[in-house]
């Protein structure tokens, strides 16, 4: 082989393990709570569960340890996106809802944080319906916490949810203010703008995903429970402007849920931007074959006009 070619496979191969070594990459991976975790109950028994595929994670169930892995694109343009991975408040499915989406974002100069939180359990909660919360909460206030560090603007901070995962970024867009740990740092837990993907949002019987709703309030939830997390029923003039996506053909989550959600944003006058696919089912992620594919680039438009990313 000549000399000449000899560099250009050189230089080739090693353009080849530099790109691979960016795919699925976080920067930094952080745990939110550097001391005792607020309600936790200990257990010996109960054990975190993660499946890897390749070096990836991909899946994670009976979380104890609630990290928020960073991904910071090469030109930050000063957006952050929390991610909630959806799995029905029983596992998350933490590469298709969370890494990927995370380099998607990363190509558009946002950075993005994969929020793994606790999943909603009497073994390891004293109250297992805030557990998600906590996290929630903690998370964005972490983001905000490290602005500087990460080259962000702490008022373009938003949260993005898929189903289960899209049923915490809207407790998070309506509850960010309930006192569900004690917080004196007096940094805003408010998302400044909210993106949910086919999400569960009611918790009323005909349209809530019953699994959802079991695994976060119980079988036998109290009305009152039910009440504060139908998020629809949460709605005021301070939640944040709100992305929506969700498939007429969804037989999991019924667009409904998405449906009531933005008439209550259109009541309080909350700008919103929904789009309601023919085909797509649930849990398409990025898209597939069918309509949906393009939601990523109707998100991207919307960011565009919100000036959240450079056009």
């Amino acid at each position: 082989m000549h000399q000449g070619n000899v560099t250009a496979y050189v230089v080739s191969f090693l353009l080849f393990v530099m790109t691979c070594s960016c795919i699925h990459a976080q920067d930094k991976i952080l745990e939110l709570w550097a001391d005792a975790i607020p309600g936790a109950k200990p257990s010996k028994t109960f054990k975190e569960q993660l499946q890897m595929e390749n070096g990836t994670l991909v899946r994670a169930e009976m979380v104890t340890t609630p990290t928020v892995s960073v991904f910071i694109p090469k030109t930050p343009n000063g957006t952050g996106i929390l991610i909630c991975p959806g799995g029905g408040y029983h596992h998350l499915a933490i590469y298709k809802e969370g890494t990927k989406v995370a380099n998607w974002l990363n190509s558009i100069g946002i950075t993005a944080f994969v929020l793994k939180y606790r999943l909603p359990s009497n073994d390891i909660m004293v109250n297992k319906h805030i557990g998600p919360l906590q996290d929630a909460q903690k998370a964005i206030r972490l983001v905000r916490q490290h602005a500087p560090e990460w080259q962000l603007d702490p008022n373009r901070i938003g949260v993005m949810g898929f189903s289960a995962g899209g049923h915490l970024a809207a407790c998070l867009s309506n509850l960010y203010d309930s006192r569900v740990y004690a917080s004196d740092d007096g940094i805003s837990a408010r998302p400044d703008f909210s993106i949910l993907i086919y999400p569960v949002i009611a918790m009323s019987d005909g349209i809530a995903h019953q699994g959802s709703k079991s695994n976060l309030l119980g079988n036998a939830a109290a009305k009152d429970l039910v009440e504060t997390f139908s998020i629809e029923k949460q709605v005021d003039s301070l939640t944040p402007p709100t992305f929506l996506i969700h498939a007429s053909n969804d037989r999991s989550v019924p667009v409904q849920n998405s449906i009531q959600y933005y008439e209550a944003l259109i009541q309080y006058n909350v700008p919103v931007e929904m789009h309601i696919y023919e085909n797509g089912g649930h849990g398409f992620g990025l898209g597939k074959a069918g309509t949906n594919q393009f939601w990523t680039s109707s998100l991207e438009h919307w960011l565009q006009q919100r000036e959240l990313i450079n056009k």
